[in-house]
C-alpha cells in the first residue's frame, strides 16, 4: 500500500517551507528513521527523517521548491515489488477536503436542511487532527482488507504509531467518518484570513542592482520584528558599567581552566549575570499573555547569534545554575551549530529572555528589539577605556554600555531599573557570579 510523504511542520510556527535537498532517491529503500530530506523552515535549515519504511517510490516535489505548504504531499513511498498506483498521480496535501466542501454550499436550502444532522451525532475526534495517521505498512494492509479505520485507533507503536497489534479486538467493517460534518463548520467570511499590509513595491530608480530572494529565515525576522515594534511598548534603560574587575577574574579562572580547554569569554559570564539578575529581581523574568502574566522560576537566556541567513538566539536553560564554563561549553556547541543551520526546535523556542552582544564589532551603545513573546532583552556595548570616577578621584576605567529594551506591559520601569542595578552590581563584583 503506498504511503504519502507530507511536508512535516518542524516548528510550532512553521506554515510552509522550501524543499531545500533530496537525501533519497526514487528507488531507494529507508526505514524508520532514515534521512529523507533538507527543509528550510522559518527558522533553521532540518534535516526531516522517515516514519515510515518502504521504498521511494516517487517524489513529487523537486529539491529547491520553494514556499511548500505543510501537509502537502512530497514523496510516495511504496512496497518492495509494488508499483506506484497508476490513479494517484500527484496527490495534494491530505486536509483540502474542507475546501472542497466549502465551495459546495450553493443551493442554500438543502444545505439548511442538511447540517443539523451531523450536529446529532458528531463523528468521533481523528487519531491526528490535520496530518497522516501514523501506522506501519502492515498495520494499513490489514485495516484496508477489514474496512477498519484508523483515525479510530490508539496507537502503542514509537510516537503513538499504529501497529499490527493494535488493530487485534477493532471493529471490522468499521469505516471512516464521512466528511458529511464538513459544511457545518464551513468557514464564515469572519474566518476569511485578512491581507496581512500591502506587498513592498520596489522602487530601484534605475540604479543598477540585483535582487535578492529572502530566506524563509529572514522572511520570518522581518515578520517578528516588526510585530515587535507594532504590539510591543519598548522602554528602554541604560547602565554604564566598570568591567575591570570582570576582566581580571576572567583572566583568573582561564588560567585555572587552561588544562580542560574551556576559555570563558566576556560573554559567557554576562550571560550568568543576566540570569543571576532576573533570578533576584523576578518581576522581569515574566511573559505578556493577554490577561495573564506568566512569572518564571528559571532563567533561560536566548543569545543572540548571527548566522549567514540572518540571525538566530540558540538558549541557555537554566543559565543561573549553571557554572560559567558549563555555559561557556554549551555556548561554543550552539553557535557553531547554530551557522550549521543544525539546531533542533527546543534549541532556539522559548526563552526567558535575551542577550545581544556587538561589543566585540564596536558598537559603544544600541537597543536591541524585544524578541516576542519574551518582555525583556540586554543589548551589550563595547568595553572601552573612558574618564570614570574611581573612589572620589577621576581616573580611566574599562567601561561598557549595556541597554535594557522591556516590554511596558509587563515590566514597569521601576523594576527594569532594578534589573539593571543588580546586573551592573553583578558586573561590577563579580566574584557573585562564581558563588
Amino acid at each position: 500500500m503506498a504511503i504519502n510523504i507530507q511536508m512535516p511542520a518542524l516548528s510550532p510556527t512553521m506554515e510552509e517551507g522550501t524543499l531545500s535537498k533530496w537525501l533519497v532517491k526514487e528507488g531507494d529503500t529507508v526505514t524508520s528513521g532514515s534521512l529523507l530530506a533538507e527543509i528550510e523552515t522559518d527558522k533553521a535549515t532540518m534535516e526531516f527523517e522517515s516514519i515510515d519504511e518502504g521504498v521511494v517510490g516517487k517524489i513529487l516535489i523537486p529539491e529547491g521548491t520553494d514556499n511548500v505548504k505543510v501537509g502537502t504531499v512530497i514523496a510516495v513511498l511504496v512496497e518492495e515489488g509494488e508499483s506506484l498506483p497508476s490513479d494517484a498521480p500527484a496527490p495534494k496535501a491530505d486536509t483540502p477536503a474542507p475546501k472542497a466542501e466549502a465551495a459546495a454550499p450553493k443551493p442554500e436550502p438543502e444545505v439548511a436542511k442538511a447540517t443539523p444532522a451531523p450536529a446529532a451525532a458528531p463523528a468521533p475526534a481523528p487519531a491526528a487532527s490535520g496530518d497522516r495517521v501514523k501506522a506501519s505498512p502492515l498495520a494499513r494492509r490489514i485495516a484496508a482488507q477489514s474496512g477498519i479505520d484508523l483515525a479510530n485507533l490508539a496507537g502503542s507503536g514509537p510516537n503513538g504509531r499504529i501497529v499490527k497489534a493494535d488493530l487485534e479486538g477493532a471493529k471490522p467493517g468499521a469505516t471512516a467518518p464521512q466528511p458529511a460534518a464538513a459544511p457545518a463548520a464551513a468557514p464564515t467570511p469572519a474566518s476569511a484570513p485578512a491581507p496581512a499590509h500591502a506587498p513592498i513595491t520596489a522602487q530601484d530608480f534605475g540604479i543598477p542592482h540585483e535582487a535578492e530572494k529572502l530566506s524563509n529565515i529572514r522572511k520570518t525576522i522581518a515578520r517578528r520584528l516588526t510585530e515587535s515594534k507594532q504590539t510591543i511598548p519598548h522602554i528602554y534603560l541604560t547602565v554604564d558599567i566598570r568591567l575591570d574587575a570582570l576582566l581580571k577574574l576572567r583572566t583568573e579562572l582561564n588560567a585555572a581552566l587552561a588544562s580542560t580547554g574551556v576559555k570563558l569569554s566576556v560573554n559567557d559570564m554576562l550571560i550568568k549575570a543576566l540570569a543571576k539578575a532576573l533570578l533576584a529581581v523576578p518581576k522581569c523574568n515574566v511573559q505578556f499573555a493577554g490577561d495573564t502574566l506568566l512569572k518564571f522560576s528559571r532563567a533561560d537566556i536566548s543569545v543572540a547569534v548571527s548566522i549567514p541567513a540572518g540571525l538566530i538566539t540558540p538558549i541557555i536553560v537554566d543559565a543561573g545554575g549553571k557554572a560559567i564554563s558549563k555555559i561557556s561549553t554549551e555556548m561554543k556547541d550552539l553557535a557553531a551549530r547554530a551557522k550549521d543551520g543544525k539546531l533542533a526546535p527546543h534549541e532556539y523556542q522559548g526563552g526567558t529572555a535575551s542577550l545581544s552582544n556587538m561589543g566585540m564589532m564596536g558598537i559603544k551603545q544600541f537597543e536591541a528589539v524585544i524578541n516576542p513573546p519574551q518582555a525583556m532583552i540586554m543589548a551589550i556595548g563595547a568595553g572601552e577605556p573612558r574618564p570614570y570616577v574611581i573612589d572620589g578621584a577621576l581616573g580611566i576605567a574599562t567601561v561598557m554600555s549595556a541597554t535594557g529594551s522591556f516590554d511596558h506591559r509587563a515590566i514597569d520601569g521601576s523594576d527594569g531599573a532594578e534589573l539593571m542595578k543588580v546586573f551592573k552590581e553583578l558586573v561590577e563584583a563579580p566574584l557573585g557570579l562564581v558563588a
